[in-house]
């Protein structure tokens, strides 16, 4: 999905005070998002300052005695709408930066590719609720809409939650170890290979003797065939994206025991790819 350019930082600030990246949360439940956002991955980035996240109560510019944020939808039916008077006021009061998304199922699919062109942020998400949120601010307030995928949440808040968990994850600073965004699923089209950590031996399951031999190109090479293998065994759809298999890929899957016959029944295998064993050597191996 392509989404508005981000607002420019404000060049009062000096760069090392800035943190890489800001996402600021709409939401009627802050204290669900606060609480999550103090742990973990993203609660040590926030308080190293690699990660600045904001979280606002969409009742902040509510003016009457309950603080009413939702009403009946026009043409009768069950549930409430998000109203379009209070999410307006409580954007136009809180000024998060753009682009401003909107959780929500009809949004386009949220991945790693979205998710890799939102980490050069800052970007704001809405959260919806009830039944859904007025036409109008999808129309004329936010930049964009996404889903995180098609099932029905009671709000918007989980589906935020992982967005702005997987987008921090692709900011420097934020993983202890800096290539292990780089090295997972879907990065690469691909699922990841399998891991193992001691003990070696565990009710008699054994860790592949290829990953205790100390040769890492050997390493590199068992784990990008485990990565294929895994690919068109469990999701031969990813294989389909990227134009199958090139025959340098297919040559490394049969000498690691994968059986051809697979490949070529899974429709896989695509000979003559203009992506060979060069390319391959150069994503996959050292």
């Amino acid at each position: 999905m392509d989404v508005a350019p981000a607002q420019p930082a404000d060049d009062r600030t000096p760069a090392a005070a800035r943190p890489a990246l800001r996402v600021d949360v709409l939401t009627i439940f802050p204290g669900l998002v606060e609480s999550y956002c103090e742990e973990s991955i993203v609660g040590r980035a926030r308080r190293s300052g690699v990660l600045e996240v904001n979280v606002h109560d969409l009742r902040v510019a509510t003016t009457d005695a309950h603080r009413t944020v939702d009403d009946s939808p026009f043409g009768g039916g069950a549930g409430m709408v998000l109203a379009p008077g209070p999410v307006f006021a409580a954007v136009e009061l809180v000024a998060p930066p753009r682009p401003l998304l909107l959780l929500s199922p009809g949004g386009g699919r949220f991945d790693q590719s979205m998710a890799a062109e939102l980490a050069s942020g800052p970007f704001s998400l809405l959260c919806g609720r009830y039944e859904g949120v007025d036409q109008r601010v999808a129309d004329h307030l936010v930049d964009g809409e996404i889903s995180i995928g098609d099932f029905v949440l009671a709000g918007g808040e989980l589906a935020a939650l992982v967005v702005l968990e997987c987008v921090a994850r692709l900011v420097p600073g934020v993983l202890g170890n800096e290539s292990s965004a780089a090295d997972e699923s879907f990065t690469t089209g691909l699922l990841e290979y399998p891991h193992y950590t001691r003990p070696a031996t565990f009710r008699g399951w054994e860790v592949p003797a290829v990953l205790r031999s100390g040769d890492h190109g050997a390493i590199a090479r068992w784990r990008a065939a485990e990565s294929l293998r895994r690919t068109i065994e469990r999701r031969p759809d990813l294989v389909a994206a990227r134009g199958g298999l090139s025959e340098g890929e297919v040559r490394l899957l049969r000498e690691h025991g994968y059986p051809l016959v697979a490949v070529e029944s899974s429709g896989a295998k695509r000979p003559g790819s203009p992506v060979g064993d060069a390319a391959l050597e150069e994503r996959d191996l050292p």
